[in-house]
């Protein structure tokens, strides 16, 4: 036989070979869904977080994941309130029983925000039975507040573990931020020696926590003590005039004292200090609006979506403005946008 002839018989049964030993090690296993790519995480929450078109959609493929660390799922949950929807909602309940903590903790958080308060108690009473004790203390702190009516049948077993939350913080009397935290429980409470008394506590180590000096000025307003709430905002202030977070707390004061003339100069203060705090400025919208000054109120909450995108409360909120001075034209853009960031978004239903 001639050697090319044999070369060629040799190559086809290698050929062959490899046909057949490739087919015998093929799994019979079914073939699985290709895997999203390593960056599609990073990807997805930046979306959510800038309110990209599709945010939605990604944050709810991420949450649908059973292979991301603790950390990262529960970062997603710090987006998710600005999602709404029947299926938002729906993966946060599914991580109410993540074996994680930290995840369950960002659920607790997030349904926080998503849901009504009325609601609330149904969804996350449960978890005050749950075995992990920050768990548990999350709960209470995603109840407190509540009407006896709206806590329902959990309404014993929130004031058991309220206990041993507060029992645990007790046992921190050197930690300035678990006595202010162990202090507005107290409040809670309408129990003001024992509030007053940790933040006696918090005040002993860190004698300039304006946590604490805040806590300090609801504790006294909240026992009729008003002039004495304002001397500790007043004092305060007169140490830092340049503190964006007490001219907030003063704004705020002055609200609860129906002072809403006055309340604006504190929250425009406020802003002017810390121009990129959305917080203050969405607090500035709102008394702008009181005070019948809507074109600045807009304004202001244009400026907040200009730095956040995804703020769904400050987009309500314009909308709502806008509609009351008949600019249809804005409405609609804002929902336009919104229904490409969350077409399931509840809002979209009440139309224009």
């Amino acid at each position: 036989m001639p050697r090319h002839r044999r070369y060629l018989i040799a190559l086809l049964l290698l050929i062959l070979v490899s046909a057949v030993i490739g087919y015998l090690s093929r799994s019979d296993a079914p073939t699985l869904a290709p895997a999203l790519p390593p960056h599609s995480y990073g990807k997805a929450l930046r979306q959510a977080h800038e309110g990209l078109p599709g945010a939605a959609r990604v944050l709810y493929q991420q949450l649908q994941r059973d292979d991301l660390p603790p950390i990262r799922r529960a970062a997603l949950y710090a987006e998710l309130a600005n999602y709404p929807s029947p299926k938002a909602l729906e993966l946060a309940k599914l991580d109410l029983q993540h074996g994680d903590p930290l995840v369950r903790r960002a659920a607790i958080a997030s349904i926080r925000r998503l849901l009504p308060a009325a609601q609330r108690s149904l969804v996350l009473g449960p978890l005050l039975d749950d075995d992990e004790q920050s768990v548990r203390f999350a709960a209470v702190d995603a109840l407190l507040g509540l009407d006896p009516d709206a806590i329902g049948l959990y309404f014993g077993p929130l004031q058991h573990t309220l206990e041993q939350y507060q029992q645990a913080l007790e046992a921190q009397p050197d930690d300035p931020a678990a006595q202010v935290h162990l202090a507005r429980l107290y409040l809670h409470e309408d129990d003001y020696p024992q509030a007053e008394a940790a933040l006696q506590r918090s005040l002993q180590q860190a004698p300039d926590d304006l946590d604490a000096l805040a806590t300090q000025v609801r504790v006294l307003e909240q026992q009729g003590q008003h002039d004495a709430s304002r001397q500790v905002l007043a004092k305060a202030l007169a140490l830092r005039p340049d503190s964006a977070f007490l001219q907030h707390q003063l704004g705020l004061w002055l609200t609860r004292h129906a002072q809403a003339e006055y309340a604006l100069l504190a929250f425009s203060r406020a802003v002017e200090l810390e121009p990129e705090n959305t917080d203050y400025r969405y607090e500035l919208a709102v008394t702008l609006h009181q005070l019948e000054q809507v074109e600045a109120a807009q304004k202001q909450l244009e400026t907040v979506l200009a730095r956040q995108p995804a703020n769904r409360k400050a987009r309500v909120l314009l909308i709502q403005y806008w509609k009351e001075t008949g600019q249809l034209q804005n409405v609609q853009v804002l929902l336009a946008e919104l229904e490409r960031q969350n077409p399931d978004d509840p809002f979209l239903q009440q139309g224009l």
